[in-house]
């Protein structure tokens, strides 16, 4: 089992996973796209929280948590292999993406008490942010 296929089915709550298209992993030579998962637009990584998080900040240039509350006020779809998105503001592609897991919460409720959840935040070429979140089904 993939790295990505490990996180999205909830087993690797403490990685975070990044998806930047092409136009973010064009001229890095093997840098990040030799870390990551060749997608058919771009790279996905799954490494751990804080080193992602910086990753995250060198590739786009923001703040990843920052990034991620901004994105929180607008609802879009994330691909569920984390390959990308569909923007709710145009029809653009997106430039990246930053996932993390939660593990179920029974205290919590609502969507936590079904599952393992992952929030994904997505960032679109027309320069929307957005967000979607999902229960993993403990497989992929």
């Amino acid at each position: 089992m993939s790295k990505r296929e490990e996180f999205l089915s909830g087993e690797r709550p403490e990685d975070v996973a990044l998806y930047l298209s092409e136009s973010f992993v064009d001229g890095e030579g093997d840098g990040l796209a030799k870390h990551g998962e060749s997608v058919e637009n771009g790279v996905i990584l799954v490494v751990e929280g804080d080193q992602g998080r910086s990753v995250f900040k060198t590739a786009t240039g923001m703040d990843a948590m920052g990034f991620a509350k901004q994105a929180m006020g607008t609802d879009g779809g994330i691909a569920r292999d984390l390959s990308g998105g569909d923007c709710p503001e145009c029809d653009g592609e997106a430039e990246f993406v930053f996932a993390f897991a939660e593990e179920q919460n029974d205290e919590v409720g609502d969507l936590y008490a079904e599952g393992d959840v992952i929030h994904a935040y997505g960032y679109c070429e027309c320069g929307t942010a957005y967000s979607e979140k999902w229960v993993t089904d403990g497989e992929t």
